[in-house]
């Protein structure tokens, strides 16, 4: 009996010691407070208070599905799916009769651009975008309870004038990677060492979503179905402020904006800082009153409109982020001392009901300025030296439709012109050109997705420095400087499902381009499915009915004679439907000019099998772009292999290997070997940015490089200060920038394309010098290359002439090396070809460097 007793005191004690810091709504609220009984507290559902543990995306939702049927003051919408299905959600908390009128109050403000000075405003309140911030997502449930449940005056003062939108969870897959790793590895014994498992990042981490984006850089971009989602619904609610929930390193304490003073954008109203910065009163009287440390003018600018507290600034709200110190797993030691989960919660909590105080006591300062906001366009669209912008794209519809569903998106107008326009430099034709007008509610929007902007009041960034969109997409865009002669639409361009007529009987060949976009998704196909077909590289031009067409290089022709499955053509005609590109029919291999169809010219393709390296070293922003580039947009399957197992793998399995940005120093001994015997005996490589530097110095990429102490050497440090040594290091990197090349159109690698100036998206100091050698170079910077963006003219001028492709024989294989990130973010659809073609292209082409 005795026995039994002290084994049940060892088990309460054990309780007690792994539930030490386990957080009641006292903690988070005061004693003080009143609830309703029939409103569920989170610990109801859970059955464990906020705090003691990492709270699941499932068990998130179960508790705002709880609150939402137990409360009139709270309404639970789904506004999309993750791309691992689950679910994205915004609750709607307001007093009941501004729940009741919603649909109203919100139709109000989407159609005036004068708010109702009676109206409430409305205050979106963000959490956890980053999905291993996870003390935002928590906070939520705390916040939305004390919304629905407490018996209190201020409560009531603010669902009375203020209609609260709250995101639990900006990122739900992100979400779940990392509480299933936190939660899986924690100890039942209190561990606060950082260096425990549980502390430690896994590859990838649960910051990105399922492709590896952080979400938190696409508000602009819009490439992740989360983000387009979300904006959808920001549009919906136009809300006046949002509120952005943020982690940061265990060993800071707290900050909110304003942020860097110099580090805004130029565009963004000065109203709109003046509000953040009464804003930032309240919190720190809130954390005040709590004895808790913060800081609210450094280390975070508010310069990128990619962001989900800049976004708001340039659509007439406030945007405000938020950073806690991160204890990662439960607990921690910090610089500051143990951090817990739980500390870092109350502090989102109380600086989401500061931002919720703010708005309800400055509620007309908040709709003067949005009135203000679009009361002001005319003036400020009037004032400007131009009317709008021409866009063109005459041989890629896919590209420039998607660059116009993601202006729609932004609502941003855009009209079809109904008659060519003859510009300066060239034609804008009807049914590939439009017209995007400045005086439009989205005015700013529209500077900051065409403007070039290479002049900065201060050079250090956060982010990108250049995001000009046309440049992204690689689509002409010009200023008009006046729309008198522009002949064009009345209604804007809306999206239409694109449809092309299928052959019906089968000919001698049918042949396709390769200037779509989504090209390399039909071959692709094709080939899985058995499909022979080869591709042009030499230019040819056949006789189509009564008219000659030319074909350029690249163009992929599927010739009858060469397949060997009956069902060819029934397979050809399904994959058309599904990726719909025109097939043109052929009806001889005589042509009229070039290369005849029998021709060695066309060179036969196979299809191809896809190794990507990861795993810790592997930078996992740019292993996701890539996997999204390749497996969402074209289906094309790829095998991510960590690094630590390639020993153990059969290379020849694969005809492609690609190598991201990353550190491969850690690489284990032997692997460069493996590779170099791989690649000689036929495979490839598509390398970029640091991965470089790993294959030269394996011997396996003929290319040399700018080195630090030569970039170290631009810079003259003759009587600096200590003060200049964050705007030093500043000038030495390449924050983001937009630079234009000159791409050889001749090489396989550049088919598709049809100018020869290609921008590029740069964001490292990974410089390829000039290759002696000729034909190595695929594409190299221009002269005079900076096209938007920040860059110091020293940095510029290291660029400038120098490689930034090339591709050689390595034995029988290819070796394809770009010193940027063709396919950054998903939405640099310009440069991203590039990668396909070195796909399905790189036996296309033949340097051996003997020439």
């Amino acid at each position: 009996m005795l026995f039994k007793l002290i084994k049940a005191l060892i088990l309460c004690c054990t309780s007690i010691a792994a539930f030490v810091h386990a957080e009641p709504l006292d903690y988070y609220f005061g004693k003080q407070s009143q609830y309703r009984l029939d409103i569920p507290t989170p610990e109801s559902i859970l059955k464990f208070n906020v705090g003691d543990r990492h709270v699941r995306h499932d068990q998130l939702m179960q508790y705002f599905d709880a609150l939402a049927n137990a409360s009139d003051n709270v309404t639970l919408t789904d506004i999309g799916y993750t791309n691992e299905h689950r679910r994205q959600v915004v609750a709607t908390v307001s007093s009941k009769a501004n729940i009741a009128n919603l649909d109203k109050i919100l139709a109000n403000r989407r159609a005036t651009g004068k708010q109702d000075p009676n109206a409430p405003v409305v205050v979106w309140l963000g959490y956890s975008i980053h999905g291993n911030e996870i003390s935002g997502a928590n906070a939520s449930m705390l916040v939305a309870y004390k919304l629905a449940a407490a018996i209190s005056s201020d409560i009531d003062a603010i669902l009375e004038n203020v209609i609260v939108v709250i995101e639990p969870s900006l990122n739900p897959d992100g979400m779940d990677l990392f509480t299933t790793w936190v939660n899986s590895n924690r100890n039942q014994s209190f561990n606060t060492d950082p260096n425990h498992r549980t502390h430690i990042r896994q590859w990838p981490s649960g910051r990105t979503n399922h492709f590896m984006f952080d979400l938190n850089r696409d508000w602009l971009p819009l490439s992740q179905v989360e983000s387009q989602n979300r904006v959808k619904n920001f549009h919906y609610y136009k809300p006046n402020v949002l509120a952005d929930f943020h982690e940061m390193g265990r060993d800071g304490n707290y900050f909110f904006q304003p942020g860097v003073p110099s580090r805004n954008n130029p565009i963004t109203p000065a109203k709109t800082i003046e509000l953040t910065q009464l804003f930032a009163t309240y919190h720190a009287k809130s954390l005040d009153e709590d004895n808790r440390l913060y800081y609210s003018e450094e280390g975070f600018d508010d310069f990128y409109y990619g962001k989900g507290s800049t976004y708001p600034d340039i659509n007439a709200a406030v945007g405000i982020l938020f950073e806690q110190a991160s204890s990662r797993g439960f607990a921690t030691d910090s610089a500051n001392g143990e951090l817990t989960f739980g500390f870092g919660i109350k502090n989102h909590v109380l600086t989401s009901f500061s931002t919720l105080t703010a708005a309800k006591e400055n509620k007309d300062k908040l709709h003067q300025h949005r009135n203000e906001f679009y009361q002001s366009i005319d003036k400020l669209a009037g004032d400007e030296d131009f009317d709008g912008y021409l866009i063109n794209e005459q041989h890629d519809s896919y590209r420039l439709d998607a660059f116009l569903a993601l202006l729609n998106q932004h609502q941003i107008q855009a009209y079809p012109l109904t008659k060519t326009y003859q510009g300066d430099e060239e034609d804008y034709d009807q049914g590939t050109s439009y017209y995007i007008p400045l005086k439009q509610n989205q005015y700013r929007l529209i500077k900051t997705i065409f403007e070039r902007v290479t002049s900065f009041r201060d050079n250090t960034f956060y982010d990108v420095s250049g995001w000009t969109l046309p440049l992204a997409y690689n689509i002409n865009s010009v200023q008009i400087e006046s729309s008198r002669s522009l002949k064009f639409t009345s209604t804007p361009w809306q999206p239409i499902e694109e449809k092309v007529i299928s052959p019906t009987t089968p000919a001698y060949a049918y042949a396709f381009k390769w200037d779509n976009y989504l090209a390399p998704k039909m071959l692709n196909k094709l080939l899985n499915s058995g499909v022979k077909a080869k591709v042009a590289t030499k230019q040819f031009s056949a006789k189509i009915g009564n008219k000659t067409e030319n074909f350029s290089a690249g163009t992929i022709v599927i010739p009858q004679g060469l397949q060997q499955d009956d069902k060819w053509f029934n397979i050809l005609t399904s994959i058309q439907k599904q990726v719909p590109i025109e097939l043109t029919t052929i009806a001889s291999g005589l042509t009229v000019q070039g290369i005849d169809l029998g021709s060695p010219s066309l060179k036969s393709l196979t299809p191809i099998k896809v190794l990507m390296m990861g795993g810790q070293g592997v930078t996992p922003n740019e292993a996701g772009h890539m996997l999204y580039y390749l497996d969402n947009t074209l289906n094309i399957p790829v095998s991510i292999i960590e690094t630590s197992r390639l020993a153990k793998i059969d290379l020849s399995a694969y005809s492609h290997i690609i190598m991201v940005d990353g550190e491969y120093k850690t690489m284990p001994e032997g692997t460069s070997k493996r590779l170099k015997a791989w690649l000689e005996q036929g495979g490839s490589i598509y390398a970029q940015k640091r991965a470089l530097k790993y294959l030269a110095a394996k011997n396996l990429l003929d290319a040399s490089f700018a080195s630090k102490s030569e970039i170290n050497r631009l810079f003259s440090t003759h009587d600096l200060s200590y003060e200049d040594k964050s705007a030093l290091a500043a000038q030495k990197l390449i924050a983001g920038t937009i630079f234009s090349t000159k791409l050889d159109l001749s090489h396989p690698l550049a088919y598709g394309y049809n100018e020869e100036t290609l921008p590029i998206f740069k964001n490292s100091t990974v410089i390829i010098e000039q290759p002696s050698k000729p034909f190595v170079t695929v594409a190299r910077f221009s002269n005079s290359p900076l096209l938007s963006g920040y860059a110091a003219p020293e940095m510029i001028d290291k660029v400038s002439g120098n490689a930034a492709i090339i591709a050689h024989n390595v034995g029988r294989g290819r070796i394809i090396a770009s010193s940027s990130n063709l396919v950054f973010r998903g939405y640099w659809q310009g440069t991203a070809k590039i990668v396909a073609n070195a796909l399905f292209f790189s036996k296309a082409f033949s340097v051996t460097g003997k020439e």
